[in-house]
Parts: C-alpha cells; sequence; structure tokens
C-alpha cells in the first residue's frame, strides 16, 4: 500500500479534541495535489491523524449553507 502524503497548508481553526488529540480544520494537500478543506483529529505532530471529511470548495459551500439553516 503506498503511503499517502499530507501537507497542511494552512490551518484555518482547532474545534475540539477528539482522545486527546484535537480536530482541527484546515487547508491540506494529499499526495501533492490542490488543497482542499479538511476536517479530523491530528496527533501533536501532524504524523499520525484519525478518518476525517475532505470538502472542495463547492462541497464546503454546500455545507456552510446547510449548516446556516440549522444553526
Amino acid at each position: 500500500m503506498a503511503d499517502i502524503k499530507a501537507e497542511i497548508v494552512e490551518h484555518i481553526a482547532t474545534i475540539g479534541v477528539k482522545s486527546s488529540w484535537p480536530i482541527e480544520l484546515n487547508r491540506v494537500s494529499w499526495n501533492g495535489a490542490a488543497p482542499k478543506l479538511d476536517l479530523r483529529a491530528w496527533s501533536e505532530d501532524h504524523e499520525k491523524m484519525s478518518k476525517g471529511i475532505t470538502l472542495n470548495d463547492e462541497e464546503a459551500k454546500a455545507l456552510h449553507e446547510a449548516l446556516e439553516r440549522i444553526i
């Protein structure tokens, strides 16, 4: 199985904690691709991560609009 490379291009916010790891909203480049919004828990050194969600700008906008309707 090939290694997956993640580069945090921009840290946007820390929104909570999961099993002592901070849950972060970041812009992440996966395997050198264009950065996308990414929400997941990361170890303090950012070497390990939990499962999470990655959204392109269109998906993030749709999520934002949906959250605005319920919050």
